[in-house]
């Protein structure tokens, strides 16, 4: 680690062990089996139309939601994981508003799983900085992609290998690896199930995403998917958190595009116990609207 890294990462300490105990904002017991967090990716149309930035998504989180965990996308502050200004600021405002920072989603760093070794073991350089931010920033975890392109084979070949060395990293931080299913090889649950039984690591695990099945896209859309419901439960041996996706709603608020109380009963029944992320993508409401359609879906379950 570059003495940069290390001066970063003892600020990071000295920050966290200087902050206040957000006791005041606790949240009453629940009696559900998981807890609610909100993904940022969900307001994915809002940021990229620069109507909210990243600095506001904790507080919208909390005021316009009432959910107090959040899941950050990279792309939303790509050039600043270093920057501890800016990173300041953003802590500043998860305190004030008594918000816990659980995780961020790394996109356009490279895949972890490419077979060409000097891009794979670049992807692992460039992941790096995100696992530091992350420990900056409170978070227990990274998600991460693992694509590659050759065959299955040879993917998950260096998928291990890549995954491996990025979680070595993060071990000694505190900071989990974990990987969607993301399209190509890492939706299929078999697969990437194989892959995180070979790599046997505590801290690399996977994100399972109730709705990124698609094996194979065409001009028309997905060609080939994987079922969904099989997906998660392979998944859910090495999951360390939940991705609840939506996109449509019936009139009674149930998902038309997955079976949440089916879907649900497979989370419950793996024993999981953490955090399950409204990520909604719909486009027939406003993305405030099925934030909180996908809440109250949710809240049904115990």
């Amino acid at each position: 680690m570059t003495t940069d890294r290390r001066s970063f990462i003892k600020q990071a300490g000295l920050m966290l062990a200087a902050a206040p105990t957000l006791t005041a904002f606790a949240e009453p017991a629940k009696k559900r089996f998981f807890e609610i967090s909100l993904a940022e990716w969900s307001l994915h149309k809002a940021l990229f139309a620069k109507k909210i930035t990243n600095l506001d998504f904790p507080v919208l989180a909390r005021k316009e939601f009432g959910i107090r965990t959040v899941e950050y996308v990279n792309q939303f502050f790509k050039d600043k994981a270093n920057d501890t200004a800016y990173l300041n600021e953003l802590l500043k405002r998860c305190k004030d508003n008594g918000i816990k920072n659980h995780l961020i989603m790394i996109d356009g760093e490279g895949g972890l799983g490419e077979t060409d070794q000097a891009k794979r073991n670049q992807a692992v350089d460039n992941h790096k900085k995100w696992v530091e931010c992350a420990k900056y920033l409170g978070c227990q975890t990274i998600r991460v992609n693992a694509y590659g392109t050759s065959s299955g084979a040879e993917v998950a070949r260096a998928a291990v290998e890549g995954l491996g060395k990025l979680g070595e990293f993060a071990q000694p931080l505190g900071i989990n690896v974990i990987v969607e299913n993301h399209g190509g090889y890492s939706s299929n649950g078999a697969w990437l199930t194989d892959v995180m039984k070979d790599i046997n690591k505590p801290n690399v695990g996977t994100l399972p995403d109730f709705g990124n099945f698609c094996l194979r896209r065409g001009k028309d859309g997905c060609e080939s998917e994987y079922d969904r419901y099989q997906g998660v439960e392979e998944l859910m041996a090495f999951a360390k958190g939940v991705s609840a996706k939506t996109y449509n709603f019936d009139e009674n608020g149930n998902c038309i595009e997955t079976d949440y109380t089916r879907m649900m009963k497979i989370v419950k029944d793996s024993g999981f116990k953490g955090y399950v992320g409204i990520e909604y993508e719909g486009d027939k409401l406003d993305e405030y609207e099925g934030i909180k359609k996908t809440k109250a879906l949710l809240e049904r379950f115990k």
